[in-house]
């Protein structure tokens, strides 16, 4: 009976590590979401996808300032841009096909991780990657944190030169698809921490991309959902990222130190961690 009980055991611990990693990388989403780099550029680059909508919207509103009296103006000016339903339903459908775009890429990356890794590794070889991985996940925080002071770690790349056609669903799916392509540096710690997680556990790459596609893709929604009272809140945010990559960093070394001396399971000891996977 005692061999039956350790087994129990075991298998629940490997349960409670992968319900672990697919909450990290959903986090993980979450968190390239408010990254530095991206974060204040959502409301531009949603009006550019759905620029006809924006323009439609911009221009009601100018029309309606210009009726009234300057200091009325003054006084709109910081009001939230109210859009139709027509352009609101717009500007949510070119999301939802932005945040496909990019979680195909992702998902395909999962099945691939998992097709070539999965079946071919032993446990001996399961135990370097988690030191590999861990080493790497520190390393990711590290470069995060020094990015503070070493301004060539924290370049940014935006896409200053967009080339100008008119917007469709399709166009928004191929820039969702360029998007996960081509990721700006300063949320590359917080992504490829993300894909060395699901390297050192292949068999589950798939769920773990995915989960990071959620984490990355549903407030993507949410904004393009409730765009104009998105932007205020994420104007308001914008000021308090400055510690972003003090805070991520330094999450990042502690998940690269618990996955190096493979205790990654006492992440659920974190107070509102462990309730969120039922433990």
């Amino acid at each position: 009976m005692q061999p039956r009980t350790l087994q129990r055991k075991e298998v629940g611990d490997v349960i409670l590590a992968l319900e672990t990693s697919v909450l990290l990388s959903g986090l993980a989403g979450l968190g390239s979401f408010l990254s530095p780099c991206i974060l204040p550029i959502i409301p531009g680059f949603l009006s550019y996808l759905s620029s006809s909508s924006i323009r439609e919207a911009t221009n009601d509103y100018i029309q309606n300032v210009q009726g009234n009296h300057q200091e009325n103006k003054n006084q709109n000016s910081n009001q939230i841009v109210f859009i139709s339903k027509k352009a609101r339903l717009n500007i949510f459908i070119n999301t939802v096909y932005f945040v496909l775009g990019f979680s195909l890429v992702f998902s395909v990356l999962g099945v691939i991780l998992n097709s070539i890794f999965a079946t071919s590794i032993g446990n001996n070889f399961q135990q370097y990657l988690s030191y590999i991985g861990g080493i790497v996940i520190i390393a990711f925080g590290t470069n995060l944190i020094l990015s503070l002071k070493i301004s060539r770690l924290n370049m940014e790349r935006k896409f200053t030169k967009i080339p100008k056609f008119k917007t469709s669903y399709i166009t928004s799916f191929v820039f969702g698809i360029a998007f996960a392509a081509g990721w700006t540096p300063c949320v590359g710690p917080i992504l490829g921490s993300t894909f060395t997680l699901a390297a050192t556990n292949p068999g589950t790459a798939y769920n773990l991309l995915l989960a990071y596609s959620l984490g990355l893709g549903i407030p993507f929604l949410i904004t393009g959902a409730f765009f104009s009272q998105a932007t205020g809140v994420i104007k308001k945010l914008t000021k308090h990222l400055k510690y972003f990559n003090l805070i991520m960093g330094s999450i990042l070394i502690v998940i690269g130190l618990l996955i190096f001396f493979n205790q990654l399971t006492l992440f659920v000891n974190i107070p509102f961690i462990g309730p969120l996977i039922g433990n």
